[in-house]
C-alpha cells in the first residue's frame, strides 16, 4: 500500500543533491500536487540542517513528491530525476560533497521499488551515463521536513547564488528535455 494524502495521489521521495535544486525542479512538473523539502534515510530522530551538514546523522537531503499518478508516472518522474541529478557521484553533486548529498530513491510502494530497479537497470544496460549508477533504492524512513526557510527556497530567492549558479539551470534542462512535462 503506497502512502498517499488522499486517494488520488501517491508519495515518492528523491534525494538528488541539495533539496533546494531538487525541489525547483519538481515544483514546475505537472501531476506533482506537492513538494516538501526535508530529511530522510538516517538514524537522527529529530534532525536540524546543522546537523544534517555534518554528515553524521546518516540522513540525506530530499524533496517529498506527492503526484497524481493519472496526470504524470512514477517513470516519467524518475526520468526527470535521472536527468537533473548525477546519479554517478558517490556522496557528492557537483560541489556539494557528503552523505548527505548522495542519490537515493525512497519508495513508499511495491510498484515504486519495481519502476526504479527496471529504470536503472536500463540505463546500467545501456550504459547511459557512461559510469555506474550509485543511487541507492531503499523504502523510505524516518522522513523529517526541513525548517520552513528551506521551503520553496528557490521561487523566494532566485536572484540568491547557488541558485543561479545551479538551481536555475537544472529547472532549464528539465523545461528544455521534458517541455511536456512542465506546468
Amino acid at each position: 500500500m503506497s502512502e498517499s494524502t488522499n486517494n488520488n495521489t501517491q508519495t515518492l521521495v528523491l534525494g538528488g543533491g541539495c533539496f533546494w535544486c531538487t525541489e525547483s525542479v519538481y515544483k514546475n512538473v505537472k501531476g506533482v500536487t506537492d513538494v516538501e523539502s526535508g530529511y530522510s534515510n538516517g538514524q537522527e530522530t529529530a534532525p536540524s540542517y546543522e546537523m544534517v551538514c555534518t554528515g553524521r546523522t546518516g540522513c540525506n537531503e530530499v524533496v517529498k513528491l506527492e503526484y497524481d499518478p493519472a496526470q504524470i508516472s512514477t517513470r516519467e518522474i524518475l526520468e526527470i530525476f535521472f536527468v537533473v541529478h548525477d546519479a554517478t557521484t558517490l556522496n557528492r553533486q557537483g560541489n556539494d560533497t557528503g552523505t548527505q548529498y548522495r542519490s537515493g530513491i525512497y519508495f513508499t510502494s511495491p510498484e515504486q521499488q519495481q519502476t526504479a530497479q527496471a529504470l536503472i537497470d536500463e540505463l546500467t544496460q545501456d550504459d547511459a551515463f557512461g559510469a555506474p549508477i550509485v543511487t541507492e533504492l531503499l523504502p523510505l524512513a524516518h522522513y523529517f521536513p526541513a525548517e520552513e526557510y528551506h521551503q520553496d527556497f528557490f521561487e523566494r530567492n532566485p536572484n540568491q547564488g547557488y541558485c543561479m549558479a545551479v538551481a536555475a539551470p537544472k529547472v532549464a534542462k528539465f523545461r528544455k528535455t521534458f517541455a511536456r512535462l512542465a506546468k
